[in-house]
């Protein structure tokens, strides 16, 4: 995947403008910029004094296994109407330095891939907050993204090796030969049929997958709603804490699926302190997988009918390898992302999700893992949960359209395409 950054232009000369030609790349020869491959989108026509340059930053094939600074230039040219007595129009020649640090390829199994497009958030829609007891803050509106509400998550990432990229495109648009683990927290989004069909063959063929779901039933769904003032209309949550029906959807062929209970309580794993913030629970899991149960208070009764109720052995985490297919990736499942979402964080998993990564990308379980195994069978024949009836997902899903009152898929969109810009090399040195 690229890195983007994204350039505000503001255009001093006039509230109009455009972009003369198309931006150029300039890489610096003595500084290896050759090894940097750059593409563009932007806003040809700038108004109101402004408009937006999006920079793609990808390494070149032959800098594969090399290390260095490599430097170069971005130059465009900014145009807008004379004015006053002038006859010319006014231009402005923009140039700015790119220092891009490159390192060689990082081994597979040291590469996650953070999916980005089934991330969901306020506004436009109404998607509840995740923390059923964050009543001052009903709305998930932090973005889920790894720079925002998740930052805490990546930097532990970063500082224990590992390389995280973000994926803005349907699992369609990625070689999943290049990543160790699918990292998946929290995801409102549905999914295309073709998504469930490649992930499945991605997970025969060595991919490996991790997800943190969060809390989802219809009827909590149904007490959560408000009426809002501006709009003057009840707001109804488009999905849960996180879209449990369209997860199950994802892992049904691999035999697995999250529950329609909401849990909270506090309890220890592993030596570490863990609070289950509204989370959901396994439902189903192979029989061969590794199943960890807690007892928990079951939120989602206190929620309806105002009064505690506690349960035991409810299944929370579980992890499989299906040994079956030889070179098959790993599959790990926890019902609840609060401990990695800084919004409202509590106790923080980061430690979890280090374990997890070390049974996706090595096969290694910690012994204390072992220890907590669940002897309680999950019911396969439990009832999964339904899409709430009537519910507007479709106004602001990227997979999802109305179709005479029905939601229905829409067609796969085709993937990203960079179109890399013709380089004009300068020979010259950085500027200091």
């Amino acid at each position: 995947m690229p890195i983007i950054v994204n350039v505000t232009i503001l255009n001093g000369m006039g509230v109009s403008g455009k972009i003369v030609g198309k931006p150029e790349w300039n890489p610096y020869t003595p500084q290896y910029g050759n090894y940097v491959e750059v593409s563009f989108s932007y806003s040809p026509i700038l108004w109101p004094w402004s408009g937006y340059l999006a920079v793609s930053l990808t390494v070149s094939k032959s800098a594969a296994n090399w290390e260095g600074l490599a430097q170069g230039q971005v130059t465009l040219t900014i145009q807008s109407p004379p004015e006053g007595d002038e006859l010319e129009p006014r231009q402005s020649v923009v140039n700015f330095p790119i220092k891009v640090k490159i390192i060689p390829t990082p081994p597979k199994n040291k590469r996650i891939l953070w999916d980005q497009f089934h991330n969901l958030r306020y506004p436009p829609g109404y998607f509840p907050r995740d923390n059923l007891r964050m009543k001052n803050d009903p709305l998930d509106w932090n973005g889920d993204h790894i720079h925002t509400n998740f930052k805490d998550m990546y930097q532990h990432l970063k500082t224990n090796g590992y390389f995280v990229e973000v994926l803005g495109s349907p699992f369609t648009c990625f070689d999943a030969s290049q990543y160790g683990t699918l990292l998946l927290v929290d995801p409102e989004e549905e999914y295309f049929p073709e998504e469930i069909t490649k992930l499945k063959r991605d997970i025969d063929s060595g991919l490996s997958l991790i997800i943190f779901a969060d809390w989802y039933n219809t009827t909590v769904m149904k007490k959560v709603k408000f009426y809002d003032e501006n709009t003057r209309q009840w707001w109804m949550p488009d999905t849960g804490g996180a879209n449990i029906p369209a997860l199950n959807d994802l892992l049904e062929p691999l035999g697995m699926a999250f529950g329609n209970q909401v849990y909270e309580g506090d309890f220890n794993l592993a030596n570490h302190a863990m609070y289950y913030a509204s989370g959901t629970s396994l439902a189903k899991f192979p029989g061969d997988g590794l199943v960890i149960s807690q007892n928990l208070k079951n939120q989602g009764h206190e929620v309806i009918k105002g009064a505690s109720m506690r349960e035991k052995n409810v299944p929370i985490l579980g992890l499989h390898h299906n040994r079956g297919i030889k070179g098959s990736g790993r599959v790990a499942l926890y019902g609840d992302s609060n401990c990695l979402d800084n919004s409202h964080l509590q106790k923080d998993c980061f430690w979890l999700l280090a374990a997890l990564l070390e049974f996706s990308s090595y096969g290694n379980i910690p012994p204390s893992f072992k220890s907590k195994t669940s002897a309680i069978p999950i019911k396969s024949l439990v009832q999964l949960p339904l899409r709430l009836e009537g519910n507007h997902l479709y106004r602001y899903s990227k997979v999802l359209e109305n179709h005479l009152g029905t939601p229905h898929t829409r067609p796969l969109p085709s993937c990203p395409h960079h179109a890399m810009a013709q380089s004009k090399p300068i020979n010259t040195s950085a500027p200091l």
